[in-house]
């Protein structure tokens, strides 16, 4: 369950578009694998590009065991942000544009996932963008497990906000002879594009990116 409000989770702005359910957070989470997670690297915050993915009450992702990211996060205070555009909001005045959006952010400390649980956890993220992927690949070596890391993080400290709808404008600019509206933006698949020495004639991997809207 999500926690009430609090210091770090109460939307100080525009309080009509925060969502602090866990359905709403857990939707965004699941329109979109890819986060990125705030971190301080030698005092200094940087913020980091990561496929995360939902498992039961906790947020997960990885990356290599050696990198900078891993080693900042684990066992540290991190912010992990999802967020998926849904349009453009074109208004009257440049003051009321704005960007349809679904955003959550996650706060807490990130944990390391202990190593026997470490193998399952990139097969479940294979399997989650391409279904059925994962028993067609090369398996992982002991090095492979070894050079992954997993961090997860509860999800019970969060904070979203839902932006969408017409553009707002005020009563005095309804007149003004300019289009206003929402031009929807959406992610789209194009076929799959082989790479260097792919055999012809394999089968075409049937990937999906988040939710089918």
């Amino acid at each position: 369950m999500i926690k009430a409000p609090g210091q770090r989770t109460r939307a100080r702005r525009l309080q009509e578009k925060a969502r602090h359910d866990h359905a709403s957070g857990q939707a965004v989470r699941d329109a979109m694998p890819l986060a990125h997670a705030g971190h301080l690297v030698d005092g200094a915050p940087v913020v980091t590009p990561t496929l995360q993915r939902r498992e039961r009450d906790r947020v997960c992702w990885h990356g290599s065991s050696a990198g900078r990211m891993i080693r900042a996060c684990a066992a540290a205070q991190v912010r992990l942000t999802v967020t998926r555009v849904d349009g453009l909001v074109l208004a009257r005045s440049g003051l009321e544009h704005s960007v349809a959006h679904r955003c959550v952010m996650v706060f807490g400390v990130a944990e390391p996932v202990p190593d026997a649980a470490r193998p399952a956890h990139p097969e479940a993220m294979r399997q989650r963008l391409v279904p059925g992927r994962w028993p067609l690949l090369r398996p992982m070596t002991a090095q492979d497990i070894k050079a992954t890391a997993v961090l997860s993080l509860p999800v019970d400290k969060a904070s979203g906000k839902i932006g969408a709808g017409v553009p707002s404008d005020p009563e005095a600019d309804m007149g003004w002879p300019v289009w206003a509206g929402v031009v929807p933006l959406r992610l789209q698949m194009d076929p799959p594009q082989a790479g260097p020495g792919c055999q012809p004639g394999l089968p075409e991997p049937k990937a999906r990116f988040g939710e089918t809207r």
